[in-house]
């Protein structure tokens, strides 16, 4: 029998084929083990290919333009961190890194992977769906369109907002960016390279569902025999857990939860208007925007900037002592925080990416001047460490225990 391991909880299960269009989940824990995405490769390279011509003037054409003391004004993706640079190069690169160089490197690894696959080049296949399985959680062309909007209703009240050449282009990226990122997958490529070979090393070995002795790459999701260092199909090394895991989140986590506190209390923008310094925390912020009636961009700022972080230190933490102390009650719960956890975690982004499209608009010198305050790069930190923390926990430790009984 053909059978694969979970690669969230371990599970051996019986690899069955599924239908275009539907997926199969773990019934251990509830992960999605296997997909037959209704997008061929040749659909994926046509949106692949759509999406970068689309990059381009979505990147360099002026996404909103405002009017401010007679002066015409704009904003494209990158303008506003790449004045943040000079300043505060922390917050300016870990907003290119996400909106302009992620994109791109993802798009791009798409279409090298079929190219690799197409000529059935393994080595060249395992480099570029590495980068894609790595670049994915970076890709934040719908954090930055949502930060757009929200500085769209901030500037509202001093400058007449229009809409600029690339917007189209952006919203037109982010749909077929939004489509490949939830269809494309390492294990999709490597199930088409090996689709044709029946060789032993490419082909799931016919094991009993009992056998203790078989591993799950986490690459290219192959089960193989543990005897093994290295996948016998994409050639990754093969580890039963991510080598110290549990001390690579909790060094995450503890910086984490140390940068959080300057990142709350200390100024995250400063604006200068008619010679008054103003300075804002996330929490000043807040509350100013709920005193000037702007009710949904407070929750939503609410909710990214204070609520997704903490939520996100506690739910790991939490999941860690679990895994500490081997509690065996509420492990699909876990699970469930855990992929709750590695979803939210990029919304946190929201609020850098916001200050940065302020900076492109509303920094006019004396008269009127926006900056980035210290408190910016403790949350840039804060969010950077979370993601890194939830990406480091090896998920299968949650049911460690289970699988031993």
């Amino acid at each position: 029998m053909r059978v694969l391991r979970c690669t969230s909880c371990d599970l051996i299960l019986r690899n069955v084929s599924v239908a275009r269009g539907y997926s199969a989940c773990c019934p251990g824990c509830d992960s999605r083990v296997a997909k037959n995405t209704s997008l061929s490769f040749s659909g994926e390279i046509a949106l692949g290919l759509a999406a970068l011509a689309l990059f381009f003037p979505a990147q360099l054409f002026p996404l909103i333009s405002i009017e401010l003391i007679g002066v015409n004004l704009s904003t494209t993706v990158g303008s506003g961190a790449v004045t943040l640079l000079s300043t505060f190069p922390f917050v300016g690169l870990l907003v290119l890194f996400c909106t302009v160089f992620s994109p791109f490197v993802f798009l791009l690894s798409i279409l090298l992977s079929n190219v690799a696959l197409h000529y059935r080049h393994a080595k060249s296949l395992y480099y570029t769906t590495y980068v894609l399985k790595v670049i994915r959680h970076w890709v934040m062309v719908d954090v930055f369109l949502v930060s757009l909007g929200i500085a769209g209703f901030k500037v509202a009240d001093i400058a007449e907002i229009s809409v600029g050449s690339g917007l189209f282009s952006f919203v037109l990226l982010q749909i077929l960016m939004a489509t490949l990122l939830s269809r494309v997958s390492p294990k999709r490529y490597w199930d088409a390279y090996s689709a044709n070979i029946q060789t032993n090393e490419c082909a799931d070995t016919a094991l009993h569902v009992d056998d203790t002795h078989l591993i799950g790459c986490k690459h290219c999701g192959l089960a193989q025999d543990a005897e093994h260092s290295n996948c016998s199909r994409c050639g990754a090394k093969l580890e039963k857990r991510i080598f110290q895991s549990i001390q690579k989140t909790w060094a995450c986590l503890i910086a984490a939860i140390i940068f959080i506190f300057p990142a709350n209390f200390f100024p995250i923008s400063v604006l200068l208007t008619n010679g008054k310094r103003l300075e804002d925390t996330i929490f000043s912020g807040v509350a100013h925007l709920i005193k000037t009636g702007m009710y949904g961009i407070a929750i939503i700022i609410f909710t990214a900037s204070i609520i997704v972080p903490v939520a996100k230190i506690v739910s790991l933490a939490y999941i860690l002592i679990c895994i500490h102390f081997k509690v065996e009650s509420g492990r699909k719960q876990r699970m469930k925080m855990y992929r709750f956890v590695k979803w939210i975690g990029k919304w946190s982004v929201m609020d850098l990416c916001v200050i940065a499209i302020m900076m492109s608009l509303i920094d006019r010198g004396r008269l009127l001047d926006f900056t980035p305050g210290p408190g910016a790069i403790a949350f840039g930190l804060v969010v950077v460490l979370t993601m890194i923390a939830a990406e480091s926990l090896d998920s299968r430790l949650i049911w460690d225990k289970y699988e031993q009984r």
